[in-house]
């Protein structure tokens, strides 16, 4: 039974709606693995946008890092999303900013968390960013993340059974 599938595209590409809908095709109860922070208020907002959207056949998990601590087994969920959790390992807000992880420091770590988390026999639905698509940035950090976010969506990608970009809301099958 485990499978892992990446859903990427743009924002608002239609990337969560697509994986939700996958998932319950695949099981009457998904879990739903939310890895957001909440930053702001209208990040709040798009939380409950997003909430709203399903229903109470789902099981809900807000896990901000350490994913693996959850038995899935033998459950489809859906992980929303890497671009999230990548910014929860790049930004620790535990540390000064001086303190900061290195990217490859964060990249090591957060490949270490996927591959225990994704060890169980489950249907793994992550969703991401394609971020890298537009022009390079000007910041420095911006470019930092960028990178971590490219190189771990790489990472997934080769473990994937399946990656599925979305455009304009028309799933494109890549692999």
């Amino acid at each position: 039974m485990k499978q892992i599938i990446l859903i990427t595209g743009g924002q608002r590409s239609g990337k969560s709606q697509h994986a939700e809908k996958l998932a319950l095709s695949l099981s009457d109860h998904p879990v739903y693995v939310a890895t957001a922070h909440i930053w702001d208020e209208e990040f709040r907002t798009r939380v409950k946008r997003h909430q709203a959207r399903r229903g109470s056949q789902w099981t809900n998990i807000e896990e901000e890092r350490q994913l693996s601590r959850y038995d899935l087994t033998g459950r489809v969920a859906v992980i929303d999303c890497i671009t999230l959790w990548c910014t929860n390992f790049f930004f620790d807000r535990s540390k000064p900013d001086w303190e900061q992880p290195s990217v490859d420091e964060a990249l090591t770590a957060i490949k270490k968390e996927f591959d225990l988390f994704t060890a169980q026999d489950a249907t793994f639905i992550f969703v991401t960013n394609e971020i890298g698509s537009g022009g390079i940035s000007t910041d420095a950090i911006q470019r930092r993340f960028t990178d971590l976010q490219g190189w771990m969506n790489q990472y997934v990608a080769s473990k994937a059974d399946e990656v599925i970009l979305m455009v304009s809301g028309i799933p494109v099958k890549i692999k």
